[in-house]
Order: C-alpha cells, then sequence, then structure tokens
C-alpha cells in the first residue's frame, strides 16, 4: 500500500479468453502494480467454466510477487472437485479465497452438493483449517434473489458463521447503502470487515447492463446523466470519474476498512481514481 494512502487497495481482474487478452492484462497487472494492491483477485465463470484460466491468471499473479486470492464458485460442484481444486491452489501457493455461490450457466440446473455460499465456507474451513483466509460476498443494496432484506442478512450471517474472515461488496454508488448495512452487522454483532467494491463509470451501456444482470441500482441523477450524454465518452468517462471519486471519498470519511476496486481488466479507470484521491502523486 502506497504509505500516503490510509487504506489498502485490492483489484479484480477476469480471466481473459485469447492469448492476446493474456498479455495485454500482464501490462495493465504492471501498471495497477503501483499501488501496491494488498492482494489481486480473479473471477470464476458461471459454473466454473473459466477455471483454468482463473488459476493460470493467480499463478502468473503468485510470480509476479503479489498475493493472489481465487474466486471459487460452489454452483455445480461436488466435495471431491472442491477438494482437488483446494489442493491445487494450496499447491500454487494461494493463501486467500473468494468463496462464491456462483452464477448457474444459462440452461443448468440446481446441480452440485453444496445449495449456498455458506455450506461452502463450512466445507473449505472443515477441510483445510486455517490454510485460507476466506472472502465472501456481500450485497449493502439486497441480494437480487434475496427473499427480503432480512433474509440476505441472515445469509450473510451464515455465511460468517461458517468461517469467512472478510467480505467485499457487490459495487454500488450510494454510500448510504453501504452505512445502512454496517449498522445493521453491527446490530446482529457481526465484526467481519467489509470492504466496498468499487466499479468505476466509463461506458453508460456497459454499466446499465452489467447492472441490470447483478441488481445494483444506478440512482435516477446518475442514470439521467448518463444518457444526457449520449455517445460523448469523455463527458461519460469525465462525470463517472468524479462520481465514484466523491463515493470513494465518503466511504474512506466513514471509515471503510480498504477498497475493491473492479478494474475489468483496465488500468486507467482505477489510476484516475486513485490519482484523485491522493494514493498516487
Amino acid at each position: 500500500m502506497p504509505s500516503n494512502t490510509g487504506m489498502p487497495v485490492s483489484l479484480e481482474f477476469f480471466p481473459p479468453k485469447t492469448p492476446e487478452g493474456a498479455e495485454k492484462l500482464r501490462g495493465v497487472r504492471q501498471q495497477l502494480y503501483v499501488l501496491e494492491p494488498e492482494f489481486c483477485s480473479v473471477t470464476f465463470g458461471a459454473g466454473g467454466s473459466t477455471q483454468e484460466g482463473t488459476f493460470n491468471t493467480v499463478r502468473e499473479i503468485l510470480a509476479e510477487g503479489v498475493s493472489a486470492a481465487s474466486h471459487f464458485s460452489c454452483v455445480g460442484a461436488t466435495k471431491e472437485t472442491v477438494r482437488t481444486q483446494l489442493a491445487t491452489l494450496k499447491g500454487m501457493g494461494v493463501q486467500r479465497l473468494v468463496a462464491l455461490r456462483g452464477d448457474l450457466p444459462s440452461g443448468y440446473g440446481a446441480g452440485g452438493e453444496f445449495q449456498y455460499a455458506s455450506d461452502l465456507v463450512a466445507f473449505i474451513r472443515a477441510e483445510t483449517g486455517d490454510d485460507f483466509s476466506i472472502e465472501v460476498a456481500a450485497y449493502p443494496e439486497v441480494h437480487p434473489q434475496a427473499k427480503s432484506p432480512a433474509s440476505d442478512l441472515q445469509a450473510f450471517a451464515a455465511k460468517v458463521k461458517a468461517g469467512a474472515n472478510s467480505a467485499i461488496t457487490q459495487y454500488f454508488y450510494n454510500a448510504d447503502a453501504y452505512f445502512r448495512f454496517q449498522d445493521e452487522l453491527d446490530a446482529l454483532g457481526i465484526t467481519v470487515p467489509v470492504v466496498p467494491g468499487i466499479m468505476p463509470i466509463t461506458s453508460s451501456t456497459q454499466l446499465m447492463r452489467f447492472s441490470d444482470a447483478c441488481g445494483a441500482e444506478i440512482p435516477r441523477w446518475i442514470r439521467l446523466r448518463l444518457q444526457s450524454f449520449g455517445d460523448d465518452t469523455a463527458s461519460i468517462k469525465a462525470f463517472g470519474l468524479d462520481v465514484v471519486t466523491d463515493l470513494c471519498e465518503q466511504l474512506r470519511a466513514g471509515g471503510a476498512p480498504a477498497i475493491h476496486f473492479y478494474t475489468m481488466n483496465q488500468s486507467a479507470p482505477t489510476l484516475a481514481l486513485c490519482r484523485n484521491l491522493g494514493y498516487l502523486s
């Protein structure tokens, strides 16, 4: 962590699909390592479809001297496949996992031996003790498939009880949602660090598509301004940088323990944010 930041930073990447993408991501990582990230996480496709690419990217990050966390989803998984993957990751030197239920591939039934992320966390703990630090997902704006806000909170509590060390949130643009979520956890006596996940705004169409898919709310005033810019990419990026910088400043002032950037395998948006926040000169 650069000494002037005052809070740790972590970064998320997705496994590239082509050799060209892998080469580009190597350059992106080198540019972002100036932030001295606490760790870099690598996502897992629906049903574990990118497992090989995920593990290969994790290997590269470790070889670059940076702590790497593998995403780990349990949809469609069996205890045997999870056991094998845990052994592989441990052998690679991975010490941190992001344990998720994961998305179902299209046309795929529920399947597998794990129904919830809390089942996966409990299994990892039973199998490996304290070999891994386990991150889980948190939803300040409520998981899109939750029956109610209260049941979503209970699902999060179950993950912590099963052995999660900390959490990373779905991205959001309303700091109040994060602070309210923290208050609710405090009331339940849940003290694990909950790190806000931050999505830079660089494209309005991409952001709308992502947000509709994952249930993250784009406040109306942000949505309307983005729409008003049309195809003016420069204005979208400048406005997005202002909005997300302000969000990060609110989170930092309110005592968030760290920031996790969803980089989308690009360096410029995250570096611009960190410059605005005084993390870089």
